[in-house]
């Protein structure tokens, strides 16, 4: 009767480290995706700074300009050699330069909180309570992040439908549409085109993630969620990101498959999450 009584405790305990084992490689794998992304959040950041630290030395450089018809008011100097300093500084262009330096140096540095404040809401690995949450925002989010892998390989469309909270981890939903939106990008050749499409169908909340890339073959399409399964080349991928993404969504009570257009070219990924989730759900047990 002992042996009998002690296997549900085994379980348990197995079922627990399961739990932790696949935690840990959830943080680990959102780890490696953002180190992968820190190359190119670097350049979008840099970029910005770039051009906001040219327009300081040129602000300088204008300020020691006015600074010269300043002295020269204190100094009593004449009206004739305040317009010849006013001249020799083109005071004009001057003038009309400052307001477009200020104005692009204001567009970097809110370029650079933006992404600051994406990867700060996006690397929150710890998160693990189901709240009410704006997925439009977490997506916005995400496409920040992410959008020095995408801005080179296509253009994103959104098409975003009414849609109301909805009770998720919000984080690990953001790293399923970064896995999605990465994957998509890598499905195109060249240049193409990439739709990120909500709506509201009941008490589900449906996100689709449209790429007219070169598709999956028919014969992976089955197994594009088994852990370690990948069609990319050595070095471009763990195999992990879909297989994490498909324990995502099943650990919300939600679903997630994939389809080829029906022209042969580009994939649709359709996740399926419910509004609100269900009480005392497996999925909504906290561990």
């Amino acid at each position: 009767m002992s042996d009998i009584n002690s296997k549900p405790s085994d379980q348990e305990q197995l079922n627990v480290k399961l739990e932790q084992a696949n935690r840990q490689l959830l943080q680990s794998e959102k780890l490696a995706a953002i180190g992968q992304l820190a190359a190119g959040v670097a350049h979008e950041i840099n970029n910005p700074v770039g051009y906001v630290y040219s327009n300081l030395q040129s602000l300088g450089t204008y300020l020691e300009d006015l600074f010269r018809l300043t002295d020269a008011v204190e100094a009593g100097a004449s009206l004739e050699d305040l317009r010849a300093i006013k001249q020799n500084i083109d005071y004009g262009f001057l003038k009309d330069d400052l307001k477009d330096l200020m104005a692009e140096s204001r567009e970097g540095i809110e370029r650079v909180k933006t992404i600051i404040s994406a990867m700060k809401d996006f690397s929150h690995i710890d998160d693990e309570e189901f709240k009410l949450a704006d997925l439009h925002r977490g997506i916005e989010t995400t496409l920040n992040v992410v959008n020095n892998e995408l801005k080179y390989k296509a253009t994103v469309i959104k098409e975003f439908g009414d849609l109301p909270e909805v009770e998720c981890i919000s984080s690990q939903i953001n790293q399923v549409i970064m896995n999605l939106l990465v994957n998509a990008a890598h499905a195109i050749d060249d240049f193409g085109e990439i739709i990120v499409r909500t709506q509201c169908s009941g008490d589900q909340a449906i996100i689709e993630i449209v790429d007219n890339g070169k598709g999956i073959a028919q014969e992976n399409l089955h197994r594009i969620f088994e852990p370690f399964f990948t069609t990319k080349s050595v070095g471009k991928g763990t195999g992990l990101g879909l297989s994490l993404s498909f324990n995502i969504i099943q650990k919300h009570n939600g679903s997630i498959a994939a389809e080829n257009a029906p022209t042969g070219k580009g994939t649709c990924f359709r996740i399926s999450l419910p509004l609100k989730q269900p009480e005392a759900s497996p999925g909504n047990q906290q561990g």
